[in-house]
């Protein structure tokens, strides 16, 4: 009877209470349950349930000895009481350096572990408490953005469609415009025709005269006419591009080198009006020219000029009107977002500064990096959106050669989240 009793004994000091198993979870517990046998987790073997952490392998995955550092592939876990919960590997049990802050690591060393759970906790949940307040307001303001961008989206529309109906009303203006220009130059034509039409050209226009052919040859109006008047204003009919010599002018002057108006009409009119030798220069409206004193003519070119004026005007609207509604057809086409919460930023540039260099984002068009030397360079970047109260570039970073990570704040990244607590992974 004694001897059944020590062996009683024996046996229960041997049983291992799964309450007092160190390094599992609660929701491993069941794996442990007070038996005579121990179940391998991964189902592999079966081996006596003092053999549990018993500081020497058994199980291949290492589930015997949670709470020792015998198997390679082991993990402990910490309860970290007050924060949160972890795995570490079981290699780290008992190896002298604290890793869980309730110290359940360093439970048979020689270190001392202080519990710094409590305090881990206070200063992670006054964080968590800042981050969802942070959430809170950027929220708020995320949705003042969605409603400002809905209104400056259709505002944004209505100002394609005004734009393009302007674009409709100046073509139709255009078109008008082109016609009149193109009967004012016809008219024009038509009148200089009419003012060289006859054989002897501009002398046989009906506005024409002795005296106004006198004035047209008389360029420095001292009332005479000298050779080198006659060079400049008289050509061969059938050479005009050649300037006449000297005594070509003489003789048309009858020898002389001044001639006035009286022997004008009895001797150089008579020449120019057969029109069979020589002829006044066609100067085409030039100042001092009969064309250009005729009054149809200076009123057809005046007309010209008017349409040619009126319609480069608006050639120069419908070009500027096209070239706007084609920059705000492209704004539009880009995806600023299911509620257009992030149209505010079209537009928009951000700096920061990082030692020697500024950078600039400017979303939906271009990123920028300046030296002090002034020396700027477009970028390649990739640009994480992080959830603020305030819409800046928060840093940059350059993991890799020409290879750089922005970090852009902004309330429209903020995203509602469920607020639980106690959760973690144990696989």
């Amino acid at each position: 009877m004694r001897v059944y009793i020590i062996v009683a004994a024996v046996f229960w000091c041997g049983y291992v209470d799964s309450r007092k198993v160190r390094g599992i979870s609660s929701s491993y517990k069941r794996f442990y349950r007070e038996r005579k046998s121990f179940l391998c987790i991964d189902g592999s073997r079966m081996i006596p349930f003092e053999q549990v952490n018993d500081d020497y392998c058994d199980c291949e995955d290492g589930s015997d000895e949670p709470g020792t550092s015998a198997c390679p592939h082991g993990r402990f876990y910490c309860t970290n009481l007050g924060f949160r919960p972890h795995y570490i590997p079981s290699s780290r049990v008992n190896d002298g350096i604290c890793d869980c802050c309730d110290a359940s690591d360093e439970y048979n060393s020689h270190t001392r572990c202080q519990n710094t759970c409590w305090n881990l906790g206070q200063r992670e949940r006054a964080y968590v408490e800042g981050q969802m307040r942070t959430l809170d307001e950027g929220l708020r303001l995320k949705q003042q953005l969605i409603e400002e961008g809905v209104l400056l989206w259709r505002e944004k529309q209505a100002q394609l469609r005004e734009l393009q109906q302007v674009a409709e009303d100046l073509q139709v203006k255009l078109e008008e415009h082109r016609r009149k220009k193109h009967e004012a130059d016809r008219l024009k034509e038509q009148t200089l025709k009419a003012l060289e039409a006859g054989n002897s050209g501009l002398i046989r226009h009906q506005n024409s005269s002795v005296t106004s052919i006198f004035h047209l040859l008389d360029t420095n109006k001292d009332g005479s006419l000298t050779v080198d008047e006659i060079k400049a204003k008289v050509v061969l009919v059938h050479d005009e591009q050649r300037v006449l010599s000297e005594g070509e002018a003489l003789a048309l002057l009858d020898r002389g080198h001044r001639m006035d108006l009286s022997k004008f009409q009895s001797t150089l009119w008579d020449v120019l009006t057969r029109g069979d030798t020589v002829k006044i220069k066609d100067t085409q409206g030039a100042p001092g020219s009969l064309s250009s004193e005729d009054p149809h003519l200076k009123a057809a070119d005046k007309a010209a000029e008017w349409e040619a004026t009126n319609l480069k005007k608006v050639e120069e609207a419908y070009e500027t009107v096209n070239m706007e509604i084609s920059d705000l057809q492209k704004k539009l086409a880009i995806d600023y977002g299911t509620d257009w919460e992030f149209l505010f930023l079209n537009g928009q540039c951000y700096k920061l500064k990082v030692y020697e260099y500024t950078y600039t984002l400017c979303p939906f068009n271009q990123v920028t990096q300046k030296s002090t030397a002034g020396v700027e360079v477009s970028l390649g970047t990739t640009v994480t959106l992080t959830c603020g109260t305030e819409t800046a570039l928060r840093s940059v970073k350059e993991p890799s050669k020409c290879q750089y990570i922005m970090d852009f704040q902004t309330p429209v990244a903020c995203q509602p989240v469920l607020k639980q607590q106690g959760i973690h992974s144990e696989l």
